[in-house]
């Protein structure tokens, strides 16, 4: 457990630094904020490049991939769900019937609660020495199914927000097709698998990705186009063949472990700073009632992520599938989007002002919920 405790506390120092620089009237350099997106999408990306790697479909079993599909969209749905409703009953300035406009965007700022991180939570359970078990395996297909699931339904949420975007089908396009080849080219493409290989990869990867939202922004197509870069590295470490370096495993797995390292440490300095001027709060609430509305909203966004324990039960023992949902709970950079696309389509009030900080507390209590994983299925790993 000490690599959890390191990426844990690295990622709650990181936290911690970068909501400090709020309260403390720091202003960094635009090219501080620039290097934190690169060096945390470039992580993410490497991460997620080797998880595809070690990704296996059995194709004469693609219906129980359609179930783990179904599973993770609600494990995505229910959060969002349960946030939504408390959002409308107890933090909108207005009745829930008043109009369209509080609806979208309790909707739209509700759905940071859906995303499992995945970079986070796979760091997390290899570092825990949990990179062999049932859950990390079924944690694998389900956190990327509910990331997917997020970034399509915010095509439909960005167009109540701002109107039908005929560019936002692209997106989709390009999200089907990149499954298709993951589909028909798994692990077929010869490509070396080093560590170095696999960060010049991811940098290339962000490069191509962030020039594309670049591209979007100086075309004002209305909505920007903006691909995840999650989902094209996860593709391309599914097509690479991978190759076994004898020696040089050790050396990537300190590497990996490095890059794990800053990730989790960008992630927490990244997330978007809580004040009156990034939510608009300026009726703000007491510590005491934000305190409660904080954490209400944490444990209902978790509750929504427990469905996963009512499945699997002809393959896993009751201790894993709630060690499975509990493994759910972490969240980061996916649902942080979400809150940077609610802002950028000027979304305030306290909705936002309660969604960062659960996003915050939620990050902060990761090393928790991996060590509670570990407790429950410690007996099993071991066999």
């Amino acid at each position: 457990m000490k690599k959890v405790v390191i990426l844990s506390t690295l990622l709650i120092f990181g936290l911690l630094l970068g909501q400090a620089r709020t309260f403390l009237s720091v202003d960094f350099p635009s090219a501080v904020g620039l290097g934190v997106e690169w060096l945390t999408l470039i992580g993410l990306a490497f991460i997620m490049i080797g998880v595809g790697l070690e990704f296996r479909i059995e194709k004469e079993r693609l219906r129980s991939y359609g179930w783990d599909y179904v599973v993770a969209m609600t494990a995505a749905a229910f959060p969002w769900i349960l946030v939504f409703i408390y959002f409308l009953l107890f933090l909108m300035p207005q009745s829930p019937v008043a109009g369209e406009a509080g609806w979208a965007e309790a909707l739209l700022v509700s759905r940071f609660a859906a995303p499992t991180s995945a970079g986070i939570l796979f760091s997390m359970l290899v570092a825990a020495g949990l990179g062999a078990t049932w859950v990390y395996r079924k944690a694998r297909v389900l956190a990327i199914f509910d990331d997917l699931d997020t970034v399509l339904l915010m095509i439909p949420l960005t167009m109540i927000m701002v109107g039908f975007v005929w560019q936002l089908l692209i997106l989709v396009a390009v999200i089907v097709l990149l499954l298709w080849v993951a589909f028909a080219r798994m692990h077929m493409v010869r490509l070396s698998s080093s560590w170095k290989w696999m960060l010049l990869y991811a940098v290339v990867l962000v490069a191509l990705t962030e020039g594309i939202s670049y591209l979007g922004h100086l075309c004002q197509c209305g909505v920007p186009l903006h691909i995840e870069v999650l989902l094209p590295a996860f593709v391309l470490g599914v097509v690479i063949r991978p190759s076994h370096h004898g020696r040089g495993a050790e050396t990537d797995e300190m590497v990996s472990f490095i890059v794990s390292m800053v990730f989790v440490f960008m992630v927490g300095f990244g997330m978007p700073a809580v004040s009156s001027e990034t939510t608009g709060a300026s009726d703000a609430m007491s510590p005491c009632e934000l305190l409660f509305h904080v954490v209400m909203i944490t444990l209902l966004s978790n509750l929504g992520k427990m469905f996963p324990l009512l499945c699997y039960r002809g393959e896993a023992t009751l201790r894993e599938r709630l060690a499975l949902s509990i493994g759910m709970w972490p969240r980061g950079e996916v649902g942080a989007g979400v809150l940077i696309i609610a802002v950028g389509h000027d979304v305030q009030g306290p909705i936002v002002s309660v969604a960062m900080l659960s996003l915050v507390l939620n990050l902060a209590l990761t090393g928790v919920f991996i060590f509670m994983v570990r407790r429950l299925i410690a007996p099993a790993a071991v066999k």
